[in-house]
């Protein structure tokens, strides 16, 4: 050291302390919530899709009202599927911050519960023969 200068530094330190608000392990409920409500979601457009040809057989009234409401039921099952990966998306892109948790929880609670009763809507809304 040289004489005449000090080893005490006056200007500002640096924040070197790490990030408190930042939650650990916020990406374990979105990573779940994936794999469960991606394969959920395949397998109902899936089964949505082939439960067209459920009245293949039918004719006249039978088949006119199975038409009808299969027509209704199979756009509302589209969309909330697709409202259901909105939600996966959102717990994704919500900040991985403590303040953020409960929504992020919730939202990807919510997208796999969702396609569930997505499905229960649809299978209600079908006249089935």
């Amino acid at each position: 050291m040289r004489p005449g200068v000090s080893a005490r530094c006056d200007g500002p330190m640096p924040d070197l302390t790490l990030d408190d608000d930042r939650a650990t392990g916020a990406w374990v409920a979105p990573l779940l919530s994936t794999l469960l409500t991606l394969p959920a979601c395949v397998l109902v457009y899936f089964v949505g899709g082939l439960s067209a040809m459920a009245c293949d057989s039918c004719a006249g009234p039978e088949a006119d009202r199975f038409e009808s409401s299969f027509g209704v039921a199979f756009p509302v099952l589209l969309g909330g599927l697709g409202l259901a990966l909105f939600l996966l998306a959102a717990s994704w892109a919500l900040p991985w911050e403590r303040r953020s948790t409960a929504r992020r929880v919730g939202f990807a609670l919510a997208a796999p519960v969702l396609v569930a009763c997505v499905y229960v809507v649809f299978t209600v809304l079908v006249d089935w023969p």
